[in-house]
């Protein structure tokens, strides 16, 4: 009686240990679809941003603007268009009715995680404030405004001087001269729309104070500046802040079918940072331990389960 009882205990214990091994292994098989699921999901989030979607509207002298009217007939709120020479940095600007509409809205008007670039919604739409505040959001694989940070390098401000400007039917040029770190908070900073000399000097005085590079290109309080703002990973609730000049002439794009000053090809160079770039972080990480995982763990729940299997059959 006591053997009967043993054995029923000990083939009790190998059913709880047998689902207990397939329910682990579910757990395991489900962690890995759903990392792969974001892996997926993060890579439709980058192809959304990318400048490469928003070429065909970009307006040029060869097109006359035609293409950008079409994104222009497609959402209203468009007007402009933003390059930085030597970035990725190439969109459509928009500005809404307030500050949050285009933080998951794109420039088509559609529903989108990436946004896009927007003019803060206190400047006038046409530049000619003496700070205009663009916002846009800091994506890896230099999307949007994801390459704003690198200007903390002082080769990457140094190398990088230029860009250019299209709104009102015309070309604009853009003379960087500062990259500024601050708060979100920072109500000195943004505030838009900064009005008579004293206060606009107070604002450019305030800036550059807080300027990590910057650049002497003699700007005054009478001068339109265009900050370029996103969010920063030096610091918690930290911005990054490109600051722009705008200017009647116009800068040759030097970085076109070249490689940078500092010897690395362009941001829209291919290879596997660039792949690699699509993900977060955390992503990469636990892919290849996911894996390894499974396949250190299933062998051994088969094992196990052909051990049972066999001890069941000799104890028959």
């Amino acid at each position: 009686m006591d053997r009967k009882a043993e054995a029923i205990g000990r083939k009790v214990i190998k059913k709880i240990s047998g689902a207990v091994n397939v329910a682990a292994l579910m757990i395991l098989l489900s962690l890995v679809t759903f990392a792969g699921y974001a892996l997926w999901d993060a890579q439709q989030i980058y192809q959304a941003a990318d400048k490469a979607i928003y070429a065909v509207y970009k307006p040029t002298a060869a097109n006359e603007g035609k293409t950008f009217l079409e994104l222009q007939a497609l959402n209203t709120e468009v007007f402009a268009w933003l390059s930085v020479y030597g970035t990725d940095i190439d969109y459509p600007v928009t500005q809404g009715q307030d500050n949050m509409k285009y933080i998951n809205t794109n420039a088509e008007g559609l529903y989108s995680l990436s946004g896009a670039i927007f003019l803060d919604c206190f400047n006038n739409g046409d530049f000619s404030d003496f700070n205009n505040i663009l916002y846009g959001h800091h994506m890896e694989k230099n999307a949007m405004f994801g390459e704003i940070e690198s200007f903390a390098n002082g080769n990457t401000f140094s190398s990088r001087r230029y860009g250019n400007l299209y709104y009102g039917g015309k070309e604009h040029g853009l003379e960087f001269f500062a990259f500024v770190h601050t708060d979100a908070y920072d109500s000195a900073v943004f505030t838009a729309n900064v009005t008579g000399d004293a206060a606009r000097q107070a604002y450019l005085d305030g800036l550059l104070a807080k300027a990590v590079h910057e650049r002497a290109i003699g700007i005054t309080a009478q001068d339109n500046i265009v900050l370029l703002s996103t969010c920063s990973s030096a610091s918690t609730n930290g911005r990054d802040i490109l600051v722009g000049k705008i200017t009647d002439e116009l800068y040759e794009d030097t970085f076109i079918n070249a490689e940078t000053n500092d010897g690395h090809k362009l941001a829209s160079a291919e290879g596997w940072d660039r792949i690699t770039g699509s993900y977060p972080r955390w992503l990469l990480i636990l892919i290849p331990f996911l894996i390894f995982a499974a396949l250190v763990f299933l062998p051994l729940v088969i094992f196990n389960q052909r051990k049972q299997s066999g001890e069941e059959v000799q104890n028959i």
